[in-house]
C-alpha cells in the first residue's frame, strides 16, 4: 500500500525543526504533503501564498514532496484527501501533552486506518519555534544557523534588514 503522509503547521516562517521533520518524513512514506494552515483569526509574517513558495523552496530537493494548504478542522481535510498519516513533529514534553490531546481526539474523527505518527525534531532545533524566529529577528537578533537560508532571505526583505 502507498502511503500518503500529511505534516500541517502554519510555517511562518518555516524553521530548521520543520525542515528536519519533513526531510525525515519525507524518507518514510511515498507521498508527503506538507499542509500550511489557514487561520484567518491569527496575524502572520508571510502571507498564505508566500509561507507555500518558501515552503516550496526549502524542499525542492525533495521529489516526493509537495505543498498544499487548508482551512477548518485538520480530520475533514485528512479524511477528503484520503491520507493514511498524520506527522506531528515534537520538540518536548509540552508539545507532546498538547499533541496526543489534539491526536486522540482527531482519531475519533479520521476514517479507518488513519494514523498520527509523532517525530522527535533533532535536539538541536528543540528550542526554536517560528514564534521565537520572528521575535528575536524583528529585534535585531541572529537567527542564522536556525532557519533555512531561503527563509532568513525573506525575513531580511519582511524586515527590511
Amino acid at each position: 500500500m502507498k502511503t500518503k503522509a500529511l505534516y500541517t503547521g502554519s510555517f511562518d516562517p518555516l524553521t530548521n525543526g520543520h525542515l528536519d521533520i519533513i526531510t525525515r518524513a519525507s524518507k518514510l512514506y511515498d507521498r508527503l504533503v506538507i499542509g500550511v494552515i489557514v487561520n484567518p483569526s491569527k496575524k502572520s509574517l508571510f502571507s498564505l501564498e508566500e509561507r507555500e513558495e518558501m515552503i516550496r523552496g526549502v524542499t525542492a530537493g525533495l521529489p516526493n514532496v509537495e505543498v498544499d494548504h487548508f482551512s477548518g478542522l485538520l480530520a475533514d481535510y485528512v479524511n477528503a484527501k484520503e491520507f493514511n498519516v498524520v506527522v506531528r513533529g515534537l520538540r518536548g514534553t509540552s508539545d507532546f501533552e498538547y499533541e496526543i490531546q489534539m491526536a486522540q481526539m482527531n482519531a475519533r474523527l479520521f476514517r479507518e486506518n488513519v494514523e498520527t505518527v509523532f517525530l522527535m525534531t533533532d535536539p538541536d532545533c528543540s528550542f526554536v519555534s517560528s514564534s521565537m524566529i520572528k521575535e528575536v529577528h524583528s529585534l535585531g537578533g541572529s537567527v542564522d544557523g536556525l532557519i533555512p537560508e531561503i527563509i532568513l532571505e525573506y525575513m531580511n526583505k519582511k524586515n527590511k534588514v
